[in-house]
C-alpha cells in the first residue's frame, strides 16, 4: 500500500529535510521547532509493506493490516515527544506509533459476511397453534348451531373494533366512540342475519347516527375527525363483516361460509410460501415491503386451485369455472385488503393492531384480508347458484 492510499502526498518539509527542521528521522530540535510545525503538518503513519495477493493480509478480502488503522480517513494522534538521552544514541527511522482503532478489526480467518437465513418474522409454532384453535372453534360453531357462529362474527367485530379505536386514540389522539360502535356492530350482524342486506344497511345508518350523537357529550374540539372515524370504523369492521352472516343464511350456508375462509387462508398460505421462497421483486415497498409479485401469483394460482375444488365438490350446483373465478377475486380482494390495512398500520406508526392472538398480532390482522373479500364472495355465490 503506497502513502496516497492514506491521504495527500507529501510536502516538502513534513518527510524530507527542511530548511525549518531537521532532517527527516532527526530527533526533534527543540520546543521551538515543535511548536511552530505542529500548526503546519500532521504526521503520517508508516505503513509496514504488506503481502502481495494470496498472503496471510489480504486487503482485497477485507482482512485488516496489523498495526495500522481500520478505515483509511482516519487520523492518527500524534505521539508524545520524548527528551533525547545523553546515553542512548537516537536511532536513524523512528516510526510513529499506530493508533489503536475503536472498532473491532475483523480477522482473516472470519467471511466477509455471512449468509443470512430468510426469516419470516413471527413465531411460526405460535401462529400455526392459535390457527388451529380458531379454526376448530369456527367449523365446530359453523356446522352445530348457526346462531352460535352468528355470535362468534359479532364477538370478533366488536374485538376488532376496540384495537382500531385504542390505536387510533393512541397514536392520533382521535376519540371514536366505541360504546356505540361496538353495540351498532353487533346489532348489525345479527341484523344481517335475520333481514339480511336491508337490515344491514338500516343498522348501518343507526349506528352512525349514534356515532355522531355521542360524541356531542364531549367538547366540540377534535368533532369532526372523531366522528369521522367512527363511521369509516362502522363501515370498515360490521358492515363487511355482515355479509359473512349473509352468507350463512342460505340453505348451505355453512358450506359457502367454509369456501369464503378456506379461500382466504389458502390465498394467504400461497402468497407466504411462494412469496418466501421465490420472491425478488416488490409488490408494494412504501406500504408492505414484505409482499412480492412472485407472492401475489403464487395466492391467485393456490386460491384459483382451491376454488375450483370447492365449487365443483363442495357447493352445490357450482362448477369448477366458477371456483377459478371465485378464487381469483379472493386472491386480489384479500390482497387489496392486506394492503389496506397496512396502509393504515403505516400510518399510525405501528407494526399489529394488537397482540391478542400469539405468532398472528390482533384480531384485525387477520380480519385484514377476509372483511373485503366477504362481499365479492357473497356477490359470487349469489350470481353463480342464487341466494338459495
Amino acid at each position: 500500500m503506497n502513502d496516497s492510499s492514506w491521504g495527500a502526498p507529501p510536502q516538502a518539509g513534513y518527510w524530507g529535510p527542511s530548511d525549518q527542521g531537521p532532517a527527516q528521522g532527526a530527533a526533534p530540535a527543540g520546543p521551538a521547532y515543535d511548536t511552530h510545525n505542529a500548526q503546519q503538518t500532521r504526521p503520517m503513519p508508516i505503513v509496514p509493506d504488506v503481502p502481495a495477493h494470496g498472503g496471510d493480509q489480504d486487503d482485497d478480502r477485507g482482512a485488516a493490516v496489523s498495526g495500522g488503522p481500520l478505515f483509511r480517513d482516519e487520523t492518527p494522534s500524534t505521539p508524545p515527544h520524548r527528551a533525547p538521552s545523553h546515553h542512548q544514541p537516537q536511532p536513524q527511522h523512528q516510526p510513529h506509533p499506530q493508533p489503536q482503532s475503536q472498532e473491532p478489526m475483523s480477522s482473516a480467518s472470519e467471511p466477509a459476511s455471512a449468509p443470512q437465513k430468510k426469516n419470516a418474522g413471527r413465531d411460526l409454532g405460535a401462529a400455526i397453534g392459535v390457527g388451529v384453535a380458531l379454526g376448530a372453534v369456527i367449523v365446530v360453531s359453523l356446522f352445530v348451531v348457526k346462531a352460535v357462529f352468528v355470535g362468534v362474527i359479532a364477538v370478533a367485530v366488536v374485538v376488532g373494533l376496540w384495537e382500531l379505536t385504542s390505536r387510533l386514540q393512541e397514536r392520533k389522539s382521535i376519540k371514536a366512540p366505541l360504546v356505540p360502535l361496538a353495540l351498532g356492530g353487533a346489532a348489525m350482524v345479527v341484523a344481517g342475519y335475520v333481514r339480511g342486506a336491508e337490515g344491514a344497511w338500516v343498522a348501518m345508518a343507526l349506528t352512525a347516527l349514534a356515532v355522531l350523537v355521542w360524541r356531542m357529550t364531549e367538547p366540540p374540539d377534535g368533532y369532526l375527525k372523531d366522528v369521522t372515524a367512527g363511521v369509516f370504523a362502522a363501515f370498515y369492521i360490521p358492515f363487511l363483516a355482515t355479509f359473512v352472516a349473509m352468507m350463512l343464511t342460505a340453505d348451505d350456508g355453512a358450506k359457502r361460509v367454509l369456501t369464503f375462509l378456506a379461500l382466504a387462508v389458502v390465498s394467504d398460505t400461497g402468497a407466504y410460501a411462494v412469496g418466501w421462497r421465490f420472491g425478488k421483486h416488490k409488490l408494494a415497498p412504501r406500504i408492505s415491503p414484505g409482499k412480492t409479485r412472485e407472492g401475489l401469483l403464487g395466492a391467485v394460482a393456490f386460491a384459483m386451485v382451491a376454488g375450483a375444488l370447492f365449487m365443483q365438490f363442495l357447493i352445490e350446483d357450482g362448477t369448477w369455472w366458477q371456483g377459478l373465478l371465485m378464487g381469483l377475486a379472493v386472491a386480489v380482494t384479500a390482497t387489496l385488503g392486506d394492503l389496506g390495512e397496512s396502509m393504515i398500520k403505516r400510518d399510525l406508526g405501528i407494526k399489529d393492531m394488537g397482540t391478542l392472538l400469539p405468532g398472528h398480532g390482533g384480531i384485525m390482522d387477520r380480519l385484514d384480508s377476509l372483511l373485503p373479500t366477504a362481499p365479492v364472495v357473497w356477490l359470487l355465490m349469489v350470481i353463480f347458484v342464487g341466494s338459495g
